[in-house]
């Protein structure tokens, strides 16, 4: 009962307390101070919403950074094309560490230099201005790469045409050919340690992006002319983006995203030598290693290069479509061009598989002295090759047996085609029983033969046959003379003809010595 008047109690108390407090408030206002239909009350005070309230100064200077909107735009302009991979990781270790040391060469003075490179940035788009680190590059390359340029000025007589061709096609700077050089140094079939592949060293998703076919049997990365109308288009968009090749050509080693973090760190610079510094290494020697090939080349004569030509120029060659499933074995046999000659004409087929797809054309490089032999024959050559594939999804024939089955040892002078002639097979058929892939043998090297003349004998040892020249055409080998170009002076005569009338096995040959160059009793 005493609960009630104690509960009582404490009401009374706390009612009391509470108007003690209102009395203590010092921030109350009267009711006409805080009535407002446009603004707000804040801890009591009023706010007006129209007036605007300033702000202070970011003292860490970090909040309100900008970044350079003419950068900013060239990513906007980048990301517009929907396109961020990186083309490539590309290139050779020595662009990677290319050094700017001076070098002693003393065949070519800086002050014919400097003139040299004024007259070649006159008639280029590029920044071919004369300093000290292109100048190193550029006498480093005369000084230690002499033979390998030699050569690769050799194999541009074959495909400099064509790029320039695609180039001219796409409004392209000619000279970009040169790109090539730094790329793969001219090899369709070059492969970098993380997949870029071809001429113009393509990863898989952009070559697929630029309609480059990549499948089991081919791979256009490896086609010099697809692949060059793929870089071609691809050169024209970054060019787009910075309207400047120099950077068109960093941006297609390392991507338009690192050049553009180069462009910044540089404080917006776009000039290539401006910015060097900020790139990625490879990216940082990649355009003076192009630009020194560039002069290299376009000064060959003046520095006394050789080239060694190619055997045979690109206009020398033709294409025709394939109708039919073919190897380049079987085009080999037909019309007697080397195996070695139609991979290089033919590198975009992976296996030496020309494939026949529905909805897709493939075609097949020869040169021209064999177009007319494959076009006059090619129902006879699509029946051979059809009759070989159908043989080689079957087992061997129940005739061929343990006892016809022999070993051969690879002798000193041997090659596939003597072998099979020896044993009447097929070099396809020598090629399929041993797994072999190209056409090279090892002395020694133990091969499986299911020979036609069963009286054959793997442990027969035949004597060398004896070369007669009497009463047939023979020629005396000259200074800078090829089987190839031996067989050009002759009509209807193939390379394969004279090494087989001559008994040769390999492609070397002696100044004075002689060779039967026609089959005539």
């Amino acid at each position: 009962m005493t609960i009630k008047p104690f509960l009582l109690a404490c009401i009374c108390l706390s009612i009391f307390s509470g108007f003690s407090q209102t009395k203590k408030d010092s921030i109350v206002k009267k009711p006409s101070e805080v009535v407002s239909k446009n603004g707000a009350v804040i801890d009591g005070k009023l706010f007006s919403e129209i007036k605007e309230i300033a702000a202070e100064a970011d003292t860490t200077g970090v909040k309100n950074l900008k970044d350079i909107p003419e950068i900013a735009e060239l990513d906007k302009k980048w990301l517009d094309e929907l396109y961020s991979n990186s083309l490539f990781d590309t290139i050779y270790k020595s662009v990677t560490e290319l050094e700017y040391e001076p070098i002693d060469y003393p065949e070519l003075s800086t002050d014919t230099l400097k003139a040299r490179l004024a007259r070649l940035n006159a008639r280029t788009p590029f920044n071919v201005e004369y300093n000290s680190s292109l100048e190193s590059v550029i006498k480093r390359y005369l000084k230690y790469r002499r033979t390998s340029l030699e050569k690769l000025m050799g194999l541009s007589h074959f495909y400099f045409p064509m790029f320039e061709q695609e180039f001219d096609n796409h409004n392209i700077p000619l000279e970009m050919k040169y790109l090539a050089i730094v790329e793969s140094a001219l090899k369709p079939r070059a492969r970098s340690r993380v997949g870029a592949t071809g001429i113009w060293q393509f990863m898989y998703g952009t070559g697929k992006e630029h309609n480059l076919d990549v499948s089991s049997y081919v791979d256009d990365r490896s086609d010099p002319i697809k692949a060059t109308t793929a870089a071609a288009e691809y050169l024209n968009r970054v060019y787009r983006i910075f309207n400047d090749w120099d950077l068109a050509l960093a941006a297609y080693n390392s991507g338009p995203g690192n050049v553009n973090k180069a462009i910044r760190r540089s404080g917006g610079s776009k000039n290539y030598w401006n910015i060097r510094h900020n790139l990625p290494r490879e990216t940082a020697g990649y355009v003076p290693a192009f630009l020194a090939t560039m002069y290299i080349f376009e000064y060959a004569k003046e520095h006394g290069f050789k080239p060694e030509r190619p055997e045979f120029q690109l206009i020398q060659t033709d294409t025709v479509h394939v109708k039919q499933m073919i190897s380049l074995g079987h085009v080999s046999e037909a019309t007697g061009i080397n195996i070695e000659e139609l991979q290089f004409l033919n590198p975009a087929y992976k296996l030496d598989i020309i494939p026949k797809v529905e909805g897709k054309n493939y075609t097949l490089r020869l040169p021209r002295k064999a177009i007319g032999t494959f076009v006059t024959n090619e129902d006879k050559i699509y029946a051979f090759a059809t009759a070989e594939f159908s043989q080689r999804e079957k087992p061997l024939p129940e005739i061929v047996n343990n006892d016809t089955k022999i070993r051969y040892r690879v002798k000193n002078g041997d090659y596939l085609g003597k072998i099979a002639r020896k044993y009447g097979v097929r070099v396809s058929q020598l090629k399929q029983w041993n797994n072999l892939r190209g056409n090279n043998l090892k002395i020694g090297q133990r091969l499986t033969i299911f020979p036609r003349h069963h009286g054959s004998s793997s442990t027969s040892n035949p004597t060398k046959k004896v070369v007669n020249t009497a009463g047939k055409q023979t020629y005396k080998v000259r200074s800078g003379d090829s089987l190839w170009t031996i067989s050009q002076k002759f009509s209807g005569v193939s390379v394969q003809n004279i090494k087989d009338w001559n008994d040769i096995s390999g492609n070397k040959l002696k100044i004075g010595m002689t060779l039967i160059v026609s089959d005539a009793k």
